[in-house]
């Protein structure tokens, strides 16, 4: 160690982390985390057509921000809204693109919501890939005054670098 708590074997989680290790936990998140995985596991819990509940809204968006454009939409055999769009934005990193997904989500996303960022390869999209967001989002028991429901949407992004 060089310096007070560096190691310079650790593998580092972020530039610049000199500890490799964090401050604390999560826990107090674990009980609404909790909620939300129960829900998802609920039978018929996934609403019917996204299309006409969650479409409108991405469209609007997608209207007024052109940092994406939908190519695709799609509704997969398990009931999962599949919307493909095309990065348009300024050429940048993952972290603008995840921004701009992120401000798409916020559009149609219910009081609860799981969004989880993958890389995928892509043969059309040649080495660099697609970014693809799963998002689970949806009304819970007590915080709704609708019948707990939810919707399941995959967003690819392609052209980002």
């Amino acid at each position: 160690m060089s310096r007070a708590g560096y190691c310079p074997h650790m593998r580092a989680r972020w530039e610049d982390d000199e500890t490799g290790r964090g401050v604390g936990d999560a826990k107090r998140f674990v009980p609404g985390a909790s909620d939300l995985l129960a829900a998802f596991q609920e039978p018929l819990w996934v609403a019917e057509q996204p299309e006409d509940h969650l479409l409108p809204h991405v469209e609007r968006w997608c209207q007024n921000d052109e940092r994406l454009a939908l190519r695709t939409t799609s509704t997969d055999d398990q009931h999962t809204f599949v919307l493909d769009l095309e990065w348009r934005g300024e050429q940048a990193g993952v972290g603008h693109a995840r921004a701009a997904v992120f401000s798409l989500i916020g559009s149609f996303a219910d009081s609860a919501t799981y969004v989880r960022q993958r890389r995928m390869l892509s043969e059309s999209e040649g080495s660099v890939g697609v970014l693809r967001f799963e998002i689970g989002t949806g009304e819970l028991a007590p915080d709704t005054r609708f019948q707990p429901h939810g919707h399941t949407v995959v967003i690819n992004v392609g052209g980002v670098v």
